[in-house]
């Protein structure tokens, strides 16, 4: 049986994967580089492939701190293992809103503690962790595919209310959130396109924002097309 490896083996790889390049055009895309090292995503995936599920792996690569590693460190953490002292643990080290939603979508999104999670993020003052609440909404509107209606009817009011939300990163998850609970089925569709319309009626600047982008998606032709051939089959 092949040993696990460890923490220091996996961020070696990630550090043979490392680009420059990559390191430097981060900053553009607002992620912090002075904690990373510029691994394209694929490479981190394939690393986290050949390392398998290993929780306590998973704790060591997040405390290394290395914006990759801890991307790593959220493909490897067994979810059975995952609780809410450690999700607001890794939350609070949130300083991007790329290691957010890496860790909400490969990892937080399927774990038992996320309803919890989601409705006290959702009014924590941190921009991140706010954000946190939304982009886990969001991936779960993507990844539980069998999750019933009224799971994600329960989000609307929580959009809704974090719609006056002015900050860049908050806004954006909450009106992805939407878009993406809109996307899932006709009827959810028609109760986040009610919403949206709602918001983009408001007189709130970042309410009417969030609600005519995504209205403008959620009525979309092709969109409404494919939601009526999937019920169709």
């Amino acid at each position: 049986m092949t040993p696990s490896p460890s923490a220091a083996e996996l961020i070696h790889r990630l550090e043979q994967s490392a680009s420059e390049e990559n390191r430097a055009g981060m900053a553009r895309f607002g992620i912090p580089p002075d904690r990373a090292l510029g691994v394209p995503k694929p490479a981190i995936r394939a690393i986290a492939k050949q390392a398998g599920k290993d929780h306590a792996l998973a704790i060591a690569l997040w405390e290394n701190g290395i914006l990759e590693a801890r991307i790593l460190a959220s493909l490897v953490a067994e979810p059975a293992m995952v609780s809410r002292a450690m999700m607001d643990d890794w939350v609070a080290d949130f300083d991007s809103w790329d290691i957010c939603d890496q860790v909400c979508g490969n990892l937080f999104d399927r774990v038992a503690p996320a309803e919890e999670a989601i409705r006290n993020w959702c009014n924590d003052e941190r921009e991140f962790v706010r954000r946190a609440a939304f982009s886990t909404i969001a991936w779960r509107a993507v990844h539980n595919k069998n999750a019933p209606d009224a799971l994600f009817l329960a989000y609307l009011p929580l959009i809704e209310a974090a719609s006056t939300d002015e900050r860049n990163f908050v806004k954006k998850a909450v009106n992805w959130a939407l878009r993406q609970i809109g996307k899932r089925n006709l009827a959810l569709n028609a109760a986040a396109l009610e919403l949206a319309c709602k918001l983009a009626a408001s007189s709130g600047k970042t309410a009417s924002w969030i609600g005519r982008d995504a209205a403008k998606e959620l009525q979309g032709s092709k969109l409404i097309e494919r939601l009526r051939q999937r019920e169709s089959h």
